[in-house]
């Protein structure tokens, strides 16, 4: 199995797996068309954690802790786990933060905008034309040199520290201590909304442990895919795609999730420009910092500290889009999510501007 996921097979191996997965765990209680989501589920972790106060998005979901852990133990197993770290921090940090404000303006990660696609949601075509345009920007930039340097290798205890991360918000999911007054906080679960709804807690945890294992065997990353497609012609990862969508389409019209249309679709809105526009924002800030997030949270569970502060400004931009209402709902875009995705482009292309290696 393990040659068949290193081999030019594995990320439409990974991709299927992956699509029917996701599908499954909507049959057991994710919210609809969000059987895997990076940004949604990270931006309900920060809700979780009491960093933003959206009650109805706060639930510590084990997909992403296990995706970690996944790949972490894959690359222990396979002599693959090689802590490096140092390729400009800071800019990593904020362009994760810029990632998840355009994600949330849109309403899903790149992972989701196809799970969408697959259940009939049309708003989807927008996200991944944008999703495109994106990506194509930040090909222009890597055309011309752009570069955030090279990391170094790091201690390997340093490696450690995601999925020591991992653990404890899985441990602070099982417990759920109350330390606050009147019995809250300091973790926070939704009653209701697309927080209360999640799939039982250890078919998440495998669910996601399975996809971080074949994800980091496989390099299965859908903003690479784009990027290696469209800069060098290269489909190989673009196969992960193409079957990811299949499965979940298949999936989805086996189990009467599929339902065409743009109205009336499971956490989405309608304004088509702005679906386009925040998914422009993410596939330039993704291309950017070399991968899609799923990507990010496999090479953090690899060792890799920068994928790892990438991580933690999506958490922090998760935090920051709902304590200053850029984040989208299904009513629309938020009353600050359209400055919100214009400060973002202006940052991520002053950043393609400011560290190419050579002018054009």
């Amino acid at each position: 199995m393990d040659r068949l996921l290193t081999s030019r097979h594995g990320p439409w191996v990974t991709g299927g797996i992956l699509g029917l997965v996701a599908v499954l765990l909507v049959r057991l209680g994710n919210p609809g068309n969000m059987g895997f989501c990076v940004a949604c589920f990270t931006r309900d972790i920060a809700g979780a954690l009491g960093l933003h106060r959206a009650a109805v998005v706060q639930y510590l979901r084990p997909e992403i802790p296990a995706f970690i852990l996944g790949s972490f133990l894959s690359a222990l197993a396979f002599g693959e786990y090689a802590p490096r770290s140092g390729s400009s921090p800071v800019v990593r940090f904020f362009l994760g933060v810029c990632a998840m404000f355009g994600a949330l303006v849109f309403l899903g990660c790149p992972w989701r905008a196809y799970l969408r696609l697959a259940g009939g949601d049309w708003n989807a075509l927008y996200g991944i034309g944008g999703l495109i345009v994106g990506v194509l920007m930040g090909i222009a930039f890597l055309w011309n040199g752009f570069s955030l340097g090279a990391a170094e290798r790091s201690p390997r205890a340093s490696g450690l520290v995601m999925p020591f991360i991992a653990l404890v918000l899985l441990a602070l999911v099982v417990l759920k201590p109350l330390f606050g007054p009147e019995g809250t906080g300091p973790i926070f679960f939704s009653e209701k909304g697309p927080g209360a709804q999640h799939a039982p807690l250890l078919v998440s945890l495998a669910a996601g442990l399975l996809v971080g294992w074949l994800a980091q065997r496989s390099r299965f990353c859908t903003v690479g895919a784009l990027r290696d497609l469209l800069m060098m012609g290269d489909g190989h990862l673009f196969k992960g795609i193409v079957a990811f969508t299949l499965a979940a389409f298949a999936a989805s019209y086996a189990l009467g999730y599929f339902h065409p249309g743009f109205e009336k679709q499971p956490v989405a809105h309608t304004q088509s420009l702005w679906n386009f526009m925040g998914m422009v924002l993410s596939g330039l800030a993704f291309t950017l910092a070399g991968g899609c997030p799923g990507r990010q949270l496999i090479m953090t569970g690899e060792g890799d500290g920068d994928a790892a502060v990438f991580v933690l400004g999506m958490l922090t931009g998760a935090a920051l889009a709902h304590n200053f209402s850029t984040a989208s709902s299904g009513a629309g875009v938020g009353p600050a999510g359209i400055p919100a995705t214009i400060v973002g482009l202006v940052f991520c292309l002053a950043v393609g501007f400011a560290c190419r290696t050579r002018s054009a």
